[in-house]
């Protein structure tokens, strides 16, 4: 059975020479993981021949890009989408990616979006989060919206580390301890949640119906919107405070689509099937975070008819994405 996935992250050590001396110690800080991280044709390209993955589409794991001045933001982009081409262009049937955008700058980000699709063939784009404390529903970044709706492709929206001030209201000073707790913050909870809201803020800011072709895609088995699904529905409908023209429900099933990606048991997904649907779910790995291995195990073991997971594993990211 022909498999895609879409949530798989890189990053290179050779593009800290362009960041600034503090940004370099964070990513110095990483150690063993950008090992992985920055591999293509190693231990990446071998597991996924070894696991029958046929496709994987690439991004840039960090948010570098937003933390540089305007004047810098767009030339850093740019040269990492090149170099990502180039990584890729001799395995062109085992990886395609998302292009790095420079979001601070919509304009130059509508633009590379451009580039990247028309010169590279990149499916997309990936987000990571708010930008500096702003989300996507603000005008500003409008030009990423049309350009990713004219060109036919979508933006997925993945989490991002909290605001500081969130940080500092709901993940620090937990009983004796001082500081945040990541796992709350972040991977554990807050950042999935966070990518909920902005979701929501997209639909009540009527972003969907002001673009109704734009497709964005969101990872971890719907970042917990399933669960609220009906209850969300009823609060979000039209006229209720928000400028969204279509309920919830309408929107998300014609203009939202959703991985698997690092969640591996069938109950949230058999949750996804019957809210969101079969035809919007899209298998992923969040690879090198989770194991190729593990994935697709938990792919092979579905108790699902065979059609629905073939629409999972490869159909609908096929139709989504444009694959051949």
């Amino acid at each position: 059975m022909r498999i895609v996935t879409l949530e798989e992250h890189i990053s290179f050590p050779e593009m800290t020479a362009f960041l600034p001396a503090n940004i370099q110690d964070k990513r110095r800080s990483l150690g063993l993981m950008q090992d992985k991280l920055a591999d293509i044709t190693g231990e990446r390209l071998s597991t996924i021949q070894e696991t029958g993955i046929a496709t994987q589409v690439l991004s840039v794991e960090n948010t570098d890009v937003y933390l540089l001045p305007d004047s810098l933001a767009p030339d850093f982009a740019r040269k990492y989408n090149d170099l990502l081409a180039e990584k890729i262009k001799d395995h062109p049937s085992s990886f395609t990616a998302f292009a790095l955008l420079p979001v601070t700058t919509p304009i130059a980000a509508a633009e590379e979006l451009e580039r990247t699709v028309k010169t590279y063939g990149f499916k997309g784009a990936m987000i990571r989060g708010h930008i500096n404390g702003e989300f996507l529903d603000a005008p500003k970044f409008a030009p990423i919206f049309e350009k990713a709706e004219q060109l036919g492709v979508p933006i997925y929206l993945h989490p991002g580390i909290p605001p500081n001030e969130v940080i500092d209201a709901y993940y620090s000073n937990v009983g004796e301890m001082t500081g945040p707790n990541d796992a709350i913050a972040c991977y554990g909870w807050g950042w999935h949640s966070e990518t909920a809201i902005h979701v929501l803020r997209l639909l009540v800011a009527g972003v969907f119906d002001r673009y109704p072709r734009l497709k964005i895609i969101i990872g971890h088995m719907g970042e917990m919107l399933p669960m609220m699904w009906s209850r969300s529905n009823g609060a979000f409908k039209p006229g209720n405070g928000g400028r969204n023209k279509r309920t919830l429900i309408e929107t998300f099933t014609e203009q939202l689509f959703i991985t698997t990606s690092g969640i591996f048991t069938q109950p949230p997904l058999q949750l996804a099937i019957d809210t969101i649907g079969i035809n919007n779910i899209m298998f992923s790995i969040d690879y090198p975070f989770s194991s190729n291995q593990v994935g697709v195990d938990f792919l092979n073991n579905l108790q699902l008819p065979a059609d629905q997971i073939a629409q999972i594993a490869h159909l609908n990211a096929d139709r989504i994405l444009g694959l051949k």
